[in-house]
């Protein structure tokens, strides 16, 4: 099965193909840009193993600093265009308790020199549409929001990466090399959903 992903280590194109869906996730969050990452570094852990040539191999680490990257700046983009403001995200912030709760957490998170949550959103499905609108929303200061959100974006990226990558070296050339990965993947959004649904 391993094998039959080969094809995403066509070429340096996957990485901008990555870059773009994990920008793009923080508008539409059903875009699946972990799954990606995962399947990528599976792909990545399968044709090492197969010993292909380490030009057709995506880079682990190319990989992981485009998924970082990316996902700084889709938070940003999204943080600026908050930030300018519409009459339009107010009402959707003043009508969602979700957000309300979410921008009040956060500007008590940025106020104690704290981001935990920042990053814990990065995890969760649209955890972090919810927390970058909300700090650009909230004009909480750039220098207290983007850190935390690096951090986010490398934790997230990190453990994507690493649960394709190693999935598939420990488990071998099966179904549950797949299967594993993105199962941790769903639990550990499902953990920071939880997370952000308590009180304050």
């Amino acid at each position: 099965m391993l094998e039959s992903l080969g094809w995403l280590a066509a070429g340096p194109w996957i990485y901008a193909l990555v870059a773009a869906s994990v920008v793009l996730d923080v508008f539409l969050p059903v875009l699946p840009s972990g799954v990606l990452v995962i399947a990528v570094a599976t792909a990545a852990a399968a044709e090492t193993a197969a010993g292909a040539m380490s030009r057709e191999v995506p880079d682990i680490l190319v990989l992981l600093l485009s998924a970082t990257t990316a996902s700084v700046l889709g938070d940003l983009v999204a943080y600026r265009l908050a930030w300018r403001g519409s009459a339009r995200l107010d009402r959707a912030i003043a009508r969602s308790r979700r957000l309300r709760n979410a921008q009040e957490r956060l500007g008590s998170a940025l106020a104690r020199g704290g981001g935990l949550l920042v990053v814990v959103a990065r995890f969760a499905p649209a955890g972090r549409s919810v927390v970058s609108l909300g700090a650009g929303a909230a004009r909480h200061r750039a220098r207290d929001f983007l850190p935390w959100s690096a951090v986010a974006g490398l934790t997230w990226a990190a453990y994507s990466v690493t649960l394709g990558y190693l999935g598939a070296q420990w488990l071998g050339p099966s179904w549950l090399a797949t299967a594993v990965p993105f199962a941790a993947l769903f639990g550990a959004g499902a953990a920071a959903a939880h997370f952000m649904r308590r009180p304050a």
